[in-house]
């Protein structure tokens, strides 16, 4: 199984826009900055991820928008805590500290999406439990108040998994981000304004990319097949993916 294919085109955009990057001026870099950082949080094994943690967590549109906000605050935080010091000192994480950290990552995502699965087969997803955000569902937004009040902790733990998650795949793409603007812009300052805007947009996008697939997911025509299909077949692919990602597929 070999699952490369999902990453090309993401690496195409990513390749167009670091030509554009190399030798531009400041003001242009800052711009395509902008613009790979907006892309950089849809990478596929980001998605899986944190769509894993969008389904267990079972939430509607705003809270799935929360937890890709606190995903994209752990991997913004990665990247300038880390990508700063090594441009100015002109360092490079080593790379058994990258690898480490991409192995790490296939295995929160393999245990994600065992969660996911475990907690459909045991019907946590079934009717009654709905997801809505839309007028006219103040019955269901009563159940999930009753189900916080018995479960105080499931809303705190859920953006602490989601920001932990962030800071991992900061980590495991720190190098390569600061390899790319120490080698496509002409200064360290220049490089590290790049930085600082790059990193700021992986929230942005990855708090787009939940809240639109939660908003989806919970539309009534959607929302039945996503609970008793859908689900299942994230889980699945989660897997699969973690599996691959590790290297066991």
């Amino acid at each position: 199984m070999n699952l490369d294919f999902l990453f090309a085109p993401a690496e195409a955009i990513d390749s167009w826009l670091e030509g554009l990057l190399s030798g531009a001026p400041l003001a242009t870099a800052l711009i395509i900055a902008f613009l790979l950082g907006l892309r950089h949080a849809s990478d596929p094994d980001h998605l899986v991820a944190v769509t894993s943690l969008v389904a267990a967590d079972d939430g509607d549109t705003r809270s799935a928008t929360r937890l890709g906000t606190w995903w994209g605050i752990g991997h913004a935080t990665a990247l300038l805590t880390l990508g700063l010091p090594l441009i100015f000192l002109k360092g490079q994480l080593p790379s058994w500290l990258e690898s480490g950290a991409e192995t790490a990552i296939g295995v929160v995502i393999l245990v994600l999406a065992l969660r996911v699965i475990y907690k459909w087969a045991r019907g946590d997803f079934r009717a009654g439990r709905h997801m809505h955000d839309t007028p006219g569902h103040s019955a269901h937004r009563h159940l999930r108040r009753g189900a916080a009040r018995e479960h105080p902790h499931r809303h705190l733990r859920s953006p602490r998994q989601a920001l932990g998650i962030g800071l991992l795949h900061g980590l495991a793409g720190t190098g390569a981000v600061v390899v790319l603007l120490i080698a496509a812009l002409p200064g360290q300052l220049e490089a590290a304004a790049a930085l600082a805007v790059f990193a700021p947009m992986s929230i942005v996008s990855m708090a787009l990319c939940t809240g639109v697939f939660a908003w989806v997911l919970t539309r009534p025509i959607v929302e039945p097949v996503y609970r008793t299909v859908l689900i299942p077949v994230l889980g699945l692919f989660g897997v699969m993916f973690g599996m691959w990602y590790v290297g066991l597929g």
